[in-house]
């Protein structure tokens, strides 16, 4: 591949904002032990938390994109009001003097991630607009100056927080940071020759500004270990803006920190998403599922509603939708990063929290054909999902609809060897026959007017 054909790559793995996912061809295995064993531990959990939270909560529009001049044609349709391209910036920009989310309660955000099965929490410690929700010390535009009227809120460290109130709840903690910063002005600024017109990039070219391409590498690197080195065990640093790459001239040296990071975090997973390499652990599908089970670790990221960031007029998954998604998703090998974006006075919104309350409540009664699992042919057929764990294999049939037929005969497509089958739900050791290509299994009537989300057998 030329290096224009590269360069053009790069740029296609984000469209609109969405980013694509790096191939299995160029997932490189981890050779440290201690990585290979967290891949398992991620590998066995499934089920994220995700969330996007900053100041564009307050008027619920995209995060962070319509700042971008180049990314204006798609990205600020939902600028509704008379205002020039460059007011809009400044208002956006200014929105940190107004964000003051005094609802926040970051136990009761835990307790409802609890209760909905999730096992670890990807937050937005700083999207590409710059804004940090956590203190840091190596900018002024974050949650905790004094030009932010939070500031003086006892949860005004957001981060901090949050990531006691879920570890505290026995959940995993991954930290979302931007490697792109379009606040701080050793990325962004108007004094070269491009003045005010921005794209996602760099306002220049690195390779002609040596020193501040460096000041800007040094300035990422240090947020990078503050995060690792001052908010407790970190299981998973998750990246963004995969265009900031060695590979498109924008090298911030990730694997030096993630490196010395790793000295006291041992085994911290590092999913540089895009870019492949050493430092994606895991590829990070976006708004989509593999039409295939995947060979390698991998994660969807997906929203509960229409957006990432909160969005007034949103419309939330219900949980059967939820729940099937769930399951297209583990029997192919990953884990579902379920995004739900908090409304800006600190609360989530109510819908998303019965939509979440429905799939915990399902996990509950199914979670062994879910955690811990991995694949198994013939991964999804004839309306059935298969996964496996140790000597069980969990055979799940979904229900797209509340009024689909629950039959009272269920054809299993698995040409293994069975002695037994059980309805998970009640123990229950169920009859079946022995057929060319499967099980057809007997179950008793379904008494509902509506179907589950699924149900599941137990073949041992």
């Amino acid at each position: 591949m030329s290096e224009l054909e590269q360069l053009e790559e790069i740029e296609d793995m984000v469209e609109e904002g969405v980013h694509n996912y790096s191939t299995e061809e160029h997932y490189v295995v981890p050779t440290d032990p201690k990585v290979l064993a967290k891949l398992e531990w991620f590998q066995d959990q499934k089920l994220a938390l995700m969330m996007h939270w900053g100041v564009y909560s307050q008027i619920g529009i995209v995060e962070s994109w319509a700042l971008s001049d180049a990314d204006a044609e798609w990205s600020r349709n939902c600028v509704d009001w008379e205002v020039t391209g460059e007011e809009f910036k400044k208002q956006y920009f200014d929105m940190n003097k107004t964000f003051n989310p005094i609802r926040f309660q970051p136990e009761k955000w835990a307790e409802i991630a609890k209760e909905a099965g999730m096992r670890y929490f990807i937050f937005t410690t700083k999207h590409h607009d710059g804004f940090c929700m956590w203190d840091t010390s190596y900018s002024d535009y974050k949650i905790t100056n004094e030009d932010c009227p939070f500031h003086t809120h006892r949860y005004a460290d957001v981060c901090a927080h949050l990531f006691e109130a879920f570890r505290r709840k026995g959940i995993g903690i991954a930290t979302y940071f931007s490697k792109a910063d379009w606040h701080i002005d050793s990325y962004w600024s108007t004094k070269f020759e491009k003045g005010s017109y921005q794209n996602r990039g760099p306002s220049y070219n690195p390779s002609d500004y040596p020193e501040e391409w460096e000041r800007f590498v040094q300035f990422t690197q240090n947020q990078i270990m503050e995060l690792g080195t001052k908010y407790g065990k970190i299981d998973i640093m998750w990246f963004d803006a995969g265009w900031v790459c060695k590979e498109n001239n924008q090298d911030i040296r990730l694997g030096e920190v993630i490196d010395k990071i790793r000295k006291f975090q041992p085994g911290m997973l590092c999913a540089d998403r895009t870019v492949g390499g050493a430092y994606e652990n895991y590829v990070t599908p976006e708004q989509c599922v593999p039409d295939k089970p995947l060979s390698i670790p991998w994660e969807s990221c997906i929203t509960l509603g229409n957006s990432f960031a909160y969005s007034y007029e949103d419309n939330y998954k219900d949980p059967r939708e939820v729940v099937n998604l769930l399951i297209d998703i583990v029997v192919k090998g990953g884990n579902l990063a379920i995004n739900v974006p908090p409304q800006p006075d600190g609360r989530l919104p109510q819908e998303a929290i019965s939509s979440l309350k429905g799939l915990g409540q399902w996990l509950k009664i199914y979670g062994d054909a879910i955690y811990g699992t991995r694949v198994c042919e013939p991964y999804k057929k004839d309306g059935i999902a298969f996964t496996k764990k140790d000597d069980t294999v969990y055979a799940i049939q979904g229900f797209n609809n509340k009024t689909d037929a629950v039959e009272t005969e269920v054809f299993i497509p698995y040409e293994g060897n069975v002695k037994e089958i059980k309805c998970l739900k009640t123990n229950e050791v169920l009859e079946f026959d022995k057929k060319d290509n499967g099980y057809m299994v007997h179950v008793p009537e379904h008494h509902s007017d509506e179907a589950p989300y699924a149900r599941v057998f137990s073949l041992i």
